[in-house]
């Protein structure tokens, strides 16, 4: 009986990435994860969210966005397209992952997870148009596309890294206060899509619902949630050189303060100005980038080293004899 290999199957056996090509698939489905959140976020912001009247075509009767529909049709319409283009990404990642040899069949996971949420983030967007842009779906699908980008960026951690189980490189009281900072940040990018959910941007002109509350009260709750990730980050930087911990680890940290001052800067500024459009776009480049910073910091707490090669035993030479 002939075995019918898989495509992915037919491509492994034929082709195998260098450490390199496979990081650098990684790292694709994370910078076009990043790029998705903000052109979504532009959609919003620039009145598009409706530029489309359906799902998954453009109008009832074109697949595209048609020249009746103008310039918010043609920028949901783009947005739509980037998914394509994220989709190419996470099959690279996961067409190199299943490629790499010994086979990683836990790194393959991960980009097939990364797929079904794409998948799924799709549909909770054409569920967004079904529903005029109810400010809850749009949070959903604002958190899904952050839960990609967690996935992607584990996954591009891990490329770097062998599949045995995890060391630690730090006492066990400083990984439970990256738990602490990684909770805490969640909880600010959620508490984020209450503020834009019932304040200014939202999405259309039309007469779009918001969630019933002030969004100035959001924002100082959002803001509260944010000074407590920054003294807990701050206090990470702190206990790291306390505890001689890996100059890496040490890095991620200063890392992660230096993203926290310029979104917080960021922050204040939108707020005092009216919140414009420009500073709201900067604001989730910003949120994506920290959010990137906290999960590299978790992640370098520990180590999963990379197996190496058996280096065959010196043997001396035996003496001639006469």
């Amino acid at each position: 009986m002939v075995r019918v290999l898989t495509p992915l199957a037919f491509i492994a056996r034929r082709w195998t990435p260098s450490p390199r090509t496979l990081r650098r698939a990684a790292l694709s489905a994370v910078v076009m994860s990043v790029l998705i959140i903000v052109t979504g976020g532009a959609v919003r912001l620039t009145g598009s969210g409706l530029g489309c009247d359906t799902w998954p075509k453009c109008t009832d009767d074109s697949l595209f966005a048609t020249p009746e529909q103008g310039l918010h049709g043609a920028i949901e319409f783009g947005n739509r397209l980037l998914t394509y283009v994220l989709s190419a990404a996470v099959g690279w990642a996961i067409i190199a992952a299943r490629s790499t040899k010994p086979r990683r069949r836990a790194l393959t996971r991960l980009g097939w997870a990364q797929f079904w949420i794409v998948m799924s983030n799709a549909v909770l967007g054409g569920i967004t148009v079904w529903m005029g842009l109810n400010p809850w779906t749009v949070a959903g699908h604002f958190l899904a596309a952050n839960a990609l980008l967690t996935v992607a960026v584990i996954t591009w951690h891990r490329t770097g890294e062998g599949d045995t189980a995890p060391r630690p490189r730090v006492p066990r009281p400083v990984r439970k206060l990256s738990w602490a900072i990684t909770i805490v940040s969640a909880l600010l990018i959620a508490l984020g899509t209450a503020v834009t959910g019932s304040g200014k941007h939202a999405g259309d002109s039309s007469d779009v619902p918001r969630m019933p509350w002030d969004w100035t009260n959001a924002a100082h709750v959002h803001a509260i949630a944010a000074w407590v990730v920054c003294a807990l980050a701050l206090a990470m930087w702190l206990v790291l050189r306390v505890v001689d911990a890996p100059v890496d680890t040490r890095a991620r940290a200063r890392d992660l303060l230096v993203v926290l001052l310029a979104q917080g800067g960021i922050g204040y500024v939108q707020y005092f100005t009216g919140v414009p459009e420009i500073l709201v776009a900067a604001h989730m480049l910003g949120s994506s980038l920290m959010w990137i910073a906290v999960l590299r910091l978790a992640l370098s707490l520990r180590e999963r080293p990379l197996p190496t090669a058996d280096i065959p035993a010196r043997t001396e030479p035996v003496p001639a004899t006469a």
